[in-house]
């Protein structure tokens, strides 16, 4: 998605320890029109799938999920929650996620009423690093016994592992831009070239 590389290079900022801030358009202010286009970008590499859930983590997946759903004729939209309320029963999947950003591990549930053994689940992230949220989201489809039809990623930073991972294993990755690298003190980011189409 080439319009999602120009934005990168135009509001992005490369922060040392391998951060990227994109908080201007994706994740604390969100260019809504923008993530439009991402979520119809997602239908379109995973129109083939039957999925009857999207699912993703509090708090930057919520958005993303939201405008993809619209073009999956607004099919639910689940989101992990990285902590247990009150008022939520202990009827609950349960799996505990690393951070690599914040460098904190939490510990992420979903109601099993809401996922169960006949669903079809595309998961969708806004990044995708050491793979960590993902293979936690994972985690909680298996354990409803339900099937991930495909994962969409909207960053994924292909230097670190959690891609390959994600493919090697046989899963249908999808991630809009691939960094292969960062330098935070020139601001520089490269880009994986990728099939258009």
């Amino acid at each position: 998605m080439k319009a999602l590389e120009e934005k990168i290079q135009a509001e992005g900022i490369v922060k040392a320890g391998d951060i990227l801030k994109v908080d201007h358009f994706l994740n604390h202010q969100i260019d809504t029109a923008f993530l439009d286009e991402i979520g119809k970008e997602f239908q379109r590499l995973f129109h083939q799938h039957h999925i009857t859930k999207i699912l993703t983590i509090e708090a930057s997946g919520i958005a993303i999920a939201l405008a993809t759903a619209r073009y999956f004729d607004y099919i639910p939209v689940v989101f992990a929650k990285k902590a247990k309320t009150a008022q939520m029963s202990d009827d609950v999947y349960h799996t505990s996620i690393h951070s690599y950003t914040h460098q904190t591990t939490s510990d992420v549930v979903v109601a099993k009423q809401y996922l169960s053994c006949e669903d079809h689940v595309f998961i969708v992230d806004d990044f995708l690093a050491n793979g960590c949220a993902v293979f936690g989201l994972i985690d909680l489809v298996c354990q409803a016994h339900a099937k991930v039809e495909g994962i969409g990623i909207v960053i994924e930073k292909g230097h670190q592992a959690g891609g390959q991972k994600l493919r090697d294993q046989g899963y249908h990755l999808e991630s809009l831009a691939i960094i292969d690298s960062m330098n935070a003190c020139t601001g520089e980011i490269i880009f994986r070239k990728q099939k258009e189409g």
